[in-house]
């Protein structure tokens, strides 16, 4: 029986002294010190394992692109923290998961709950509800979410915000408040993201004329980048690229 108890608690130490080289959540090492066999079997499928796929058989990581990305990690480990300690924190982390790997109502749900929690007034739950409604295509509840943003933090993350909120108009069907709000954007805060967006609105609104005078500003702006520069915009750069398939060429 002791040494059955000691293989047990052997094995997560084991884990957890992986975990602390990795790098993952704190919350691990309790998991594993608490409920040692479980704990374990669940590091083990749900953290360890699909690491080691991505890792040599010597341990080391494998160099530049023959490293293949693991989109759904986050939404594993964040599933595995909420299966063993259900609280507020975890489920932030699973819906942020949830809408980064992609599951859009399942984010929303997650959202949802959270905003019927402790931690009902965070910004960043409002703020994530409201992304999540709008992948889901609910574009006036997310205009309902970034409004009450607005009204309870003004000053919480305002770029994002704005840039949220103009899209959301759009797909409400307001391009007047759409554009004053993407306008705003860009006027405050001047970046290459706010100016990506708006420039994918004014091609999406036919407003062609726009639409030129942004990409040439955007234009001029990537001709300065490095390679390095490139690679960390390129999905900005996909979407506009994608936008701008249907805007008639400049004459």
């Amino acid at each position: 029986m002791m040494v059955g108890i000691g293989l047990h608690v052997l094995v997560a130490v084991f884990f957890a002294v992986h975990a602390i080289r990795s790098r993952q959540q704190r919350v691990w090492l309790m998991i594993l010190f608490i409920f040692p066999l479980l704990g374990s079997l669940v590091y083990f499928l749900g953290i360890y394992l699909p690491r080691s796929r991505l890792d040599r058989g010597d341990g080391t990581p494998v160099p530049g692109p023959a490293r293949a990305p693991d989109p759904t990690r986050e939404l594993r480990e964040a599933q595995a923290a909420v299966a063993f300690t259900p609280t507020a924190q975890n489920q932030m982390r699973l819906a942020h998961a949830q809408l980064e790997a992609g599951d859009a109502e399942g984010a929303a749900a997650t959202f949802a709950t959270c905003l019927q929690g402790a931690f009902a007034g965070d910004p960043d739950i409002r703020l994530g509800a409201a992304r999540a409604s709008f992948a889901c295509g609910r574009h006036a509840e997310a205009l309902a979410q970034l409004e009450q943003l607005r009204r309870t933090d003004p000053h919480f993350r305002p770029e994002q915000t704005s840039l949220l909120m103009a899209r959301a108009l759009h797909g409400a069907g307001h391009p007047d408040a759409a554009r004053a709000e993407f306008e705003a954007a860009v006027r405050r805060h001047g970046s290459f993201e706010a100016k990506v967006e708006f420039a994918i609105w004014a091609a999406d609104a036919r407003e062609f004329q726009l639409a030129h005078r942004l990409q040439n500003d955007l234009h001029a702006t990537m001709d300065r980048w490095n390679r390095h520069t490139h690679a960390m915009n390129l999905p900005l750069i996909r979407r506009l690229e994608a936008a701008y398939a249907g805007v008639p060429r400049q004459h």
